[in-house]
């Protein structure tokens, strides 16, 4: 005879099994997905210029590489320096008092292409575009966009996004710049084109924060491209 009290743990220890049985059935229950964590207020939504920036869409860019103020790893470097180390896929900002502001980046090829000390020569908000002529003559449907065209028009789509710091080695410029860019994806990622990607919500934190003629230093993975820190 089966009392209230068999019953009744009988009862508990099916629902503790996390599926309930239908004849010589077991029905799994469903499972739920961890939702993705919320993104800082920083990178809502951004009107800018005349341009509406998009938020940052939860689950897109992992969460180490979110802006944030960390202890500086470079004390070494004077407040205002920028190192980017392209094999993490980040910006620091060396900052007074011990710390850094830290950026995620996405590195394209150009990106990797070039590795050294130089400085923020100028910066521009929605920066005109220019294909140099190298890549116009690889890609011939960039032509409307080349420096003789004039380049592309600043924008949402612009490959460098809502700011542009240009960097200079010896008054000669590197090709190398700091930009914004709409692919959240990117962002802790080698990527096939561009410098030195950050969100656009970053690139404009960035740019309020550096002074023109700022030093900037790229490590690169490759041992041959690399610089030590002075």
């Amino acid at each position: 005879m089966i009392t209230r009290r068999i019953f009744l743990s009988a009862a508990s220890a099916a629902a503790l099994s996390g599926c309930t049985s239908i004849g010589s059935r077991e029905l799994a229950l469903p499972e739920v997905k961890p939702q993705p964590p919320v993104m800082p207020a920083h990178y809502g939504p951004v009107f800018d210029e005349g341009y509406s920036i998009p938020a940052v869409p939860a689950g897109v860019v992992p969460e180490q590489f979110w802006r944030q103020q960390v202890a500086n790893p470079f004390p070494q470097e004077v407040p205002g320096t920028i190192i980017i180390d392209t094999s993490t896929f980040y910006l620091h900002l060396v900052e007074d008092g011990g710390t850094a502001m830290r950026y995620g980046v996405g590195v394209g090829q150009q990106g990797f292409s070039w590795g050294g000390a130089a400085v923020v020569q100028y910066k521009r908000k929605w920066p005109v575009w220019r294909a140099p002529d190298e890549m116009v003559a690889r890609n011939p449907e960039l032509e409307p966009y080349s420096v003789a065209n004039g380049g592309m028009e600043p924008g949402l789509m612009n490959p460098l996004g809502a700011r542009a710091l240009y960097l200079f080695d010896n008054g000669e410029d590197t090709l190398y710049r700091i930009h914004g860019n709409p692919e959240a994806h990117s962002i802790g990622q080698a990527v096939s084109s561009g410098c030195i990607r950050l969100l656009n919500q970053d690139i404009i934190d960035l740019y309020e924060r550096v002074r023109n003629r700022a030093k900037v230093i790229v490590l690169q993975p490759n041992p041959a491209l690399s610089v030590g820190l002075s």
